[in-house]
């Protein structure tokens, strides 16, 4: 990662992190005076996502580092561990969130829901929402899937709010509605959840070295396959690194060919996929000949 995208990364996470302390802050006033468990409820998952700041402001700081003797292939699986961690975390404050939304059901607090309740899950709801778009914006700009999971985080927080909005609008509209503001906080816990799946499921495919998908995998073989020389392309083997590639494969050539000649397309092959490829840093290629391929076919 250059200077200048490192010093951006840092600079849209400390955007988010001042807003999510600003935010945090008055959801919990709004909580309190309102007599609102479902804006206390958000108002938590507005804190957690102070953690997961915290926690691409320190990762950040590793996995743009470039390879070296001890991480050969980079620093990027740094990243892929930090997106876990923020999915695991917003995982532990929906269950939270959710279990106390479920165990208040049982005795709901009929106390009058106060508006300042209300008017702080609207600002809530577009706040974040702003912030989640610019955010995403900034993450894919830059290539960074621990920035783009902290957008998700900042949606979570605005898709969060919305059935906090319509709970704490029941319990206003009625003091019998209250036991809505206690629903509020389970929908709430759901949302969350489901957001935090969305980011671990990627990150697990990638700790298991799952591959590129089909379609990746074809555009590999046609880009190999539309160099002068190379006869047949086989044995494609691709593994996700951060939000990189790494490729191996067999590329066949005429077996008559020098050593020199063959060198040379493989060189055009990985200048080729380097360049134009599907987000992929670096190409192993094992030239073969085409005609001995061929036999062990038959």
């Amino acid at each position: 990662m250059s200077t200048s995208s490192l010093r951006r990364s840092k600079m849209v996470t400390w955007v988010g992190f001042w807003v999510n302390v600003l935010l945090s802050a008055l959801k919990y006033i709004a909580g309190f005076v309102g007599h609102s468990q479902t804006m206390i409820a958000d108002a938590t998952h507005s804190l957690s996502d102070l953690i997961t700041d915290v926690a691409v402001l320190l990762g950040i700081n590793y996995w743009s580092r470039p390879a070296d003797s001890t991480h050969p292939y980079g620093h990027k699986r740094i990243e892929t561990l930090i997106t876990g961690l923020i999915a695991l975390l917003l995982a532990l404050v929906g269950i939270g969130i959710g279990y106390e939304g479920l165990i208040s059901l049982r005795d709901p607090d009929e106390t009058q829901v106060g508006i300042i309740a209300l008017v702080m899950a609207l600002v809530s709801i577009v706040s974040k929402e702003v912030l989640y778009r610019w955010t995403v914006f900034q993450g894919k700009s830059l290539g960074s899937p621990a920035i783009i999971a902290n957008a998700w985080h900042h949606r979570s927080d605005a898709l969060s709010s919305l059935p906090a909005f319509v709970a704490i609008g029941l319990s206003l509209i009625d003091k019998r509605l209250a036991y809505f503001d206690h629903i509020g906080a389970v929908v709430v816990s759901l949302f969350i959840l489901k957001t935090s799946w969305d980011l671990l499921f990627p990150v697990l495919q990638e700790l298991s070295d799952k591959g590129a998908s089909d379609a990746d995998v074809m555009m590999i073989v046609k880009m190999a396959e539309s160099i002068e020389g190379v006869r047949e392309v086989h044995a494609v083997r691709t593994r996700k690194h951060g939000n990189a590639m790494f490729v191996d494969l067999h590329v066949l050539v005429d077996g008559n060919l020098t050593v020199t000649k063959g060198h040379d397309i493989a060189g055009e092959v990985k200048h080729k996929l380097l360049e134009h490829g599907p987000s992929i840093q670096d190409v192993i290629i094992h030239i073969e000949p085409y005609e001995t391929a061929s036999r062990k076919k038959e």
